[in-house]
């Protein structure tokens, strides 16, 4: 299944295949690959690693995969969903950049934009969560139109319905 990839105003979120999430997981960049200081970080392994493992489990998830974000061809980050919606139609987000590129509203756009592919493809809704301690996550799903519906000693939880 070919998923197309995801233009903002200035980033493009590429769509994970296996062969480049594979690279990504080995930290080998493949001709062509563009990659930003810092990247890939160990939560874009852990996020490739579980997009592959779904793959293999569960088959092509549609648009409901892990994304690269490229900021002027160079991947600076990922965004993703941690599989298909859920028996009630909710799917599960989560996001990362590189330092070098935090704090310009990037991660905040790449989430408007994938919330916006989760409702098109009839999700009922996307939930996060993000650290206590984390509050520029806080506020970058605030920022996309998430809101905090819970928290626990450790997360504060975000959720955005359709």
């Amino acid at each position: 299944m070919k998923i197309e990839p995801v233009a903002t105003a200035r980033l493009v979120l590429h769509p994970m295949t296996v062969a480049h999430a594979e690279r990504i997981v080995a930290r080998q960049p493949g001709d062509g690959d563009l990659w930003g200081e810092g990247y890939p970080g160990d939560g874009d392994v852990r996020a490739n690693t579980g997009f592959l493992r779904g793959v293999a489990e569960r088959g092509d998830p549609g648009v409901f995969r892990t994304y690269e974000i490229r900021l002027d061809g160079v991947a600076v980050g990922g965004i993703g969903f941690h599989g298909p919606p859920d028996e009630i139609g909710v799917a599960t987000i989560g996001y990362g950049l590189v330092p070098g590129v935090r704090g310009n509203g990037y991660a905040s756009e790449a989430l408007r934009a994938l919330l916006e592919v989760a409702r098109t493809a009839d999700a009922t809704g996307v939930k996060g969560d993000a650290d206590r301690d984390n509050p520029d996550s806080h506020r970058v799903m605030e920022a996309a139109g998430m809101r905090c519906v819970a928290e626990d000693d450790k997360l504060r939880h975000f959720y955005l319905g359709f």
